[in-house]
């Protein structure tokens, strides 16, 4: 019998425990979207929802047809919406992490389209590291990405995490697409209604932040968008270079209109006077002012370490904003994580008036990245500047740091100094990401329902298995496989085995528990190999 005969049998359209990696995962999908806007009678949610804190109205992220789908502490992890909070959590590999990402994700797009939201929430995902931390290699320099990484700073991320909002928001403003639908149609003739700061605001940022191939070219578009004027000693210096000619010209055509009246030198003196003068607008209006704001370019480079733009780049960018605007208090030409922590204030300044009360900044897949590639060295280098409670602790930010397990090893063994500066009692830890097997039990029943063929009976996990299984059985055998992704290869193995050993005749096709017994002790071998760490997942 083959596997799909088999769900065929119990009326499943396709396989629940197929899928181990929750991006690419249908069944995870099906089960999480789209979610019902339900406004439940009453104050308690009806079953299989999730409620999501901070609506002005009693709206619930509602899966009806899937029950046990979110962890135990998903909703210590998402928080109030309306009042973003910070969350940091430990996992091991396959216990969920990117599915409570993806979950958090859908939370905050349902709560931005539930009814009375006048503030919504904006999603930050820090989840690709990749390009942030090449570039950063190559700028320092090190001799290896352990090297380099040791440098790296907090500064350093709130600069990219700067990096990789601002183009989206400026392609919305622009019309060069939607931002990734960052600002809905609405949210559009919001623009016009910014007031003076947040167009300076929204200006400054573009100019340190924006696309580095055409960031320079871009501040312009977005000034005349902004309908703000180019400073207005900038613009005095270029009308008298460029109107300097008249004075000079005006003198001759008098000494020649006039002759006799004036001696033959003062003419003379004052022509090459005015000259002369002339001479020193235009050197100052063109040499000396890209000179200086060449200079201040380049250190705007040297600390903003996670772009690759060159200094003409950030200068041309900055000589079109107001001196004011571009004093070191406002621009990153040193390692202060004061002027970092200001512009962010000034981007929530500028998504207030797009209708953002909240941001919500999601660090996950810091294993991943092709320079760290699991090295837990390499890991904590990274993820150790952004455990500062000042960072964690933002007014309207929440920061949902979703973590490898190995690095809570390595936290338990810092300082006093070192937890007294993360303040970790506040952070809403959540120490391992655990489960257990009856957690595990509903979330594969879970996916066997969302699988039910139209018009199918539902059934449960224990249907799968004969009657001398029991839900104890069940239970004690996905405890042991501890995170879900070991319990979807447990029940897909034990399916695979059963399918091997009947025929298309038998007509009881339930699997027995001598299959049961030799799948179960077989994966939590596998697994405490795994996590002795002598053999691959």
């Amino acid at each position: 019998m083959t596997l799909n005969e088999l769900l065929a049998r119990f009326g499943l359209a396709e396989n629940p425990f197929r899928g181990e990696e929750a991006r690419n995962d249908a069944v995870f999908a099906k089960m999480t979207s789209p979610p019902a806007v339900m406004a439940p009678t009453g104050n308690t949610p009806p079953p299989g929802t999730i409620p999501l804190p901070g609506m002005q109205s009693t709206v619930s992220l509602s899966l009806p047809t899937v029950t046990g789908t979110f962890h135990s502490d998903f909703e210590k992890i998402l928080g109030d919406l309306g009042r973003p909070a910070t969350a940091i959590v430990f996992g091991e590999k396959g216990s969920g992490k990117t599915a409570i990402r993806l979950q958090i994700t859908r939370a905050i797009d349902l709560y931005n389209s539930g009814p009375g939201i006048e503030k919504r929430v904006l999603l930050l995902a820090y989840d690709d590291l990749n390009g942030v931390l090449d570039r950063f290699h190559a700028r320092v320099n090190g001799k290896s990405a352990l090297e380099s990484f040791q440098k790296l700073r907090l500064v350093d991320h709130l600069d990219a995490l700067l990096a990789g909002f601002v183009p989206r928001l400026v392609d919305a403003v622009l019309g060069k697409g939607d931002g990734d639908g960052l600002l809905r149609e609405e949210a559009k003739k919001a623009l016009r209604k910014l007031d003076d700061g947040q167009k300076r605001d929204l200006l400054l940022l573009q100019a340190l932040y924006d696309r580095p191939e055409q960031a320079d070219l871009r501040t312009t578009q977005l000034r005349k968008k902004l309908g703000i004027w180019k400073p207005l000693g900038r613009r005095l210096w270029q009308w008298a270079a460029w109107l300097g000619w008249i004075p000079a010209g005006a003198l001759v055509y008098w000494y020649k209109m006039t002759p006799g009246e004036i001696g033959p030198g003062a003419p003379l003196y004052a022509f090459l006077a005015l000259v002369g003068l002339w001479l020193i607008v235009i050197g100052k209006a063109t040499l000396w002012d890209k000179i200086t704001m060449n200079l201040y370019g380049k250190r705007v480079r040297k600390q903003v370490r996670v772009l690759s733009r060159g200094d003409r780049s950030y200068a041309r960018s900055l000589f079109q904003l107001d001196p004011v605007l571009r004093d070191e208090e406002n621009v990153p030409t040193g390692d202060s994580d004061e002027v970092r922590y200001r512009l962010f204030d000034r981007m929530r300044n500028v998504l207030k008036g797009f209708g953002y009360a909240g941001v919500v900044i999601i660090i996950d897949r810091v294993d991943e990245p092709t320079l760290i590639s699991g090295d837990y060295d390499r890991m904590r280098a990274v993820v150790w500047p952004m455990l500062n409670n000042k960072f964690l602790q933002q007014e309207g930010v929440g920061v949902k740091m979703l973590l490898p397990v190995e690095l809570r090893y390595a936290l338990y063994k810092e300082s006093a100094a070192f937890f007294q500066e993360a303040r970790l009692d506040k952070q809403n830890m959540v120490d391992r990401l655990s489960w257990t097997g009856a957690m595990l039990y509903d979330l594969c029943t879970s996916r066997l329902h969302a699988c039910l063929a139209p018009g199918a009976t539902p059934l449960s996990l224990l249907d799968l298995f004969s009657e001398e299984v029991t839900r104890s059985d069940l239970v004690d055998a996905l405890d042991q496989m501890h995170q879900p992704r070991d319990a979807f290869k447990f029940l897909y193995r034990c399916m695979a085995e059963h399918c091997s050993n009947v025929t298309k005749e038998d007509k009881n096709v339930r699997i027995p528990k001598a299959v049961l017994d030799m799948v179960r002790k077989q994966e939590a071998e596998r697994v405490q190999q795994l996590y002795r760490g002598i053999r691959p997942a």
